[in-house]
């Protein structure tokens, strides 16, 4: 019995850690509700850098973090960059809420269901913030890079 249970255990941690996605992997077409209610697929982004920035209300370098995006969306053209941020928070208001007070105009999604969100599943987070830096084919090229690895990776 004991033993069935550490295979059970060795075949489904293969199974999350093959499913979590790897720089080399394609941005998954994934579809989430944004801050007007409609749907947008993160595969809508490509042609572009896309940055995708899992956070939430509650997190305070998630918060702090928000502050740093908001000037790198400033810096960077849309033409070249799109900045996408995921809230995990399973309270809409309190997202709602804290994209105003940050002053966030770039385009922000939610999938309401904390950690155990089906978006944060698929691309392993499991910390806040979680960043993940896709090149303009769709292609995942870095994980939580720093600001200034954003700019350097995408002058290239």
């Amino acid at each position: 019995m004991r033993k069935l249970f550490f295979t059970f255990f060795i075949i489904v941690n293969t199974f999350i850690l093959n499913a979590q996605i790897k720089v080399g992997d394609k941005l998954p077409a994934i579809t989430l509700k944004s801050i007007s209610n409609s749907d947008v697929n993160l595969t809508s982004f490509q042609g572009k850098y896309i940055l995708i920035d899992f956070w939430a209300s509650w997190c305070g370098p998630c918060r702090l973090g928000n502050k740093k995006l908001v000037k790198l969306h400033n810096e960077v053209s849309s033409d070249k960059m799109e900045i996408i941020g995921i809230s995990i928070d399973t309270d809409t208001n309190k997202w709602l809420k804290a994209v105003e007070k940050d002053k966030i105009k770039f385009t922000q999604l939610i999938d309401s269901k904390g950690f155990d969100a089906e978006t944060a599943i698929q691309f392993g987070v499991e910390e806040l913030p979680s960043k993940f830096l896709f090149n303009a084919e769709g292609i995942l090229i870095a994980k939580n890079p720093t600001e200034e690895e954003i700019i350097k990776l995408i002058e290239k």
